[in-house]
């Protein structure tokens, strides 16, 4: 399996939610506008050049739509009242409505709570749902759009650069959205929330990568760590900050030791990755600026291939022409 992968256009929008079909307004507000900078996740943001794009969730609200409840969900049929109980089995939602089991295509026009950075509240609603196929069975990708309380509308939640509305995967958990700061771009364990991942930003496009964060190895260990380690290598966050070091567009060829990609190119040694970010790096990367981690150690021998039995996870590589 192939590994070249384009890192640019997913970096900016980690977690955030991602509509597949539909065209989203240009000026749609605030919600819009900082999940569709979030959204590439091989560029600087998580979903984008930020976690989710540059900045977590656009600029106009001001913050990122950190994550998404379990409580309080409403089915398409409710008036008021909320699902006694949902979860996540992979990226496939179950719950139950009163006495009534749920899976799957039962949440179709579900209604969710959405958290913003500054703790404020937003109303989602999955408007389609395309389950998984193949190789990707596991793997469904939701529609979803916010309510913008300006003008009373539902729109895209999630959107690429030429307006076109994005899917969704919902992953558990949550992710710090800080830059530079001890934790920023961290996963954060946590069973009363999920993110919606949109398509094409870096938590979503590793999961496409075959680092599911609910799968396992063969030997039965947790995807988890890869799949982080891959958000970090997808942004270039070589110190493990949440700081990304690379722009949209840049091409970067990633592999493991457990097969799931494959070097499939003669390309130049760029770092070695675990959920911290890089344990090591070349003069050779898609920095656009120089690279300092103080107080962060340099595993000697970089690139070496028995790294994969002592704690590197992913390993990435450049094309010559990066130097």
């Amino acid at each position: 399996m192939g590994a070249k992968r384009v890192v640019g256009a997913v970096v900016a929008a980690w977690g955030l939610v991602g509509c597949a079909g539909g065209v989203a307004e240009p000026e749609a507000s605030t919600l819009q506008s900082r999940v569709a900078e979030l959204a590439s996740p091989n560029g600087r943001n998580l979903n984008g050049r930020n976690l989710n794009g540059r900045n977590l969730n656009g600029t106009e609200l001001g913050q990122p739509l950190v994550s998404v409840s379990f409580a309080g969900v409403q089915r398409a049929s409710s008036v008021d009242e909320p699902m006694s109980a949902v979860w996540l089995q992979g990226s496939v939602f179950h719950g139950f409505d009163g006495p009534h089991a749920l899976a799957g295509m039962d949440f179709l026009g579900a209604r969710f709570v959405g958290n913003l950075a500054d703790g404020t509240k937003v109303d989602l609603r999955v408007d389609g749902i395309r389950p998984g196929r193949g190789r990707d069975e596991d793997v469904w990708s939701y529609r979803v759009s916010y309510l913008d309380t300006t003008d009373g509308t539902w729109k895209p939640a999630c959107s690429a650069a030429d307006g076109s509305a994005l899917g969704a995967i919902p992953v558990l958990g949550r992710w710090n959205h800080e830059q530079g700061v001890t934790g920023g771009g961290a996963r954060v364990d946590d069973v009363t929330v999920f993110t919606f991942a949109c398509e094409g930003a870096a938590i979503a496009k590793c999961v496409r990568f075959g680092y599911r964060p609910w799968g396992t190895t063969a030997d039965g260990r947790s995807l988890a760590d890869h799949h982080q380690a891959c958000t970090r290598m997808v942004r270039a966050d070589f110190c493990g900050d949440g700081t990304s070091y690379t722009k949209d567009g840049n091409w970067v060829n990633v592999y493991d030791g457990l097969g799931l990609q494959a070097d499939s190119e003669t390309w130049l040694l760029e770092a070695e990755w675990n959920a911290d970010g890089a344990l090591c790096f070349s003069s050779s990367t898609r920095a656009t600026e120089p690279v300092s981690c103080p107080g962060k150690a340099q595993l000697p021998g970089c690139g070496q291939r028995v790294h994969f039995r002592t704690g590197t996870l992913l390993m990435s590589e450049v094309p010559p022409r990066t130097r």
